[in-house]
């Protein structure tokens, strides 16, 4: 996940405006995404919910149309607005969608893992053909399953003059640190499993 958020913010010389959802990929992207000037990164912070990112990716377009915006979401949180779609198509919004799917409600998941001995409970998922759902709106889009066409992917999306959903298969049990366990304080922080 890391190296995908990398690769984007060098491809977009760390000036795009990024649009985080909510999990694993908001902290990943916060680690990972060189921003280089400010109101460039529009993130819920704690307060949000899965689905935000999408909604918030439309917002920073109309916002600034004259900077490249890319939501970074998982596939947990694309599937609780993927209809906003419709309203990126409409618009002819050029929104470039990072989808982080690791069929799995990432950061649940990983604290199922970490806390729970992988005792998971309702966070694997079965997605839908995404990028089939992004073309039925008139939205073009690839996916990516392995490393060594990731920069191509990347590239073909910003090159792209419309809206574009890029879907990067990631690794199903890869977990972001560091982290704050529930109920510790920063002193206890993890930096690994």
């Amino acid at each position: 996940m890391g190296e995908v958020v990398r690769q984007v913010s060098e491809k977009t010389n760390d000036d795009a405006i990024l649009v985080t959802d909510v999990g694993q990929q908001q902290m990943i992207a916060a680690r990972y995404f060189k921003f280089k000037r400010s109101r460039s990164c529009v993130t819920s912070g704690g307060l949000g919910t899965m689905g935000y990112g999408l909604p918030a990716s439309i917002g920073a377009q109309f916002a600034a149309p004259d900077r490249t915006v890319v939501a970074v979401i998982g596939d947990g949180g694309f599937q609780m607005t993927i209809q906003e779609l419709g309203t990126i198509a409409q618009n002819k919004l050029p929104i470039k969608i990072v989808l982080l799917n690791n069929n799995f409600l990432g950061m649940v998941r990983q604290w199922q893992q970490l806390f729970f001995e992988k005792r998971y409970s309702f966070t694997e998922l079965t997605n839908p053909d995404f990028i089939t759902i992004a073309k039925g709106f008139g939205i073009a889009g690839i996916k990516v399953e392995n490393r060594d066409n990731l920069a191509d992917g990347i590239q073909i999306m910003l090159d792209h003059p419309g809206p574009f959903l890029l879907e990067v298969v990631v690794e199903k049990e890869d977990n972001v640190f560091p982290m704050v366990p529930a109920g510790a304080s920063v002193s206890h922080v993890m930096l690994e499993p």
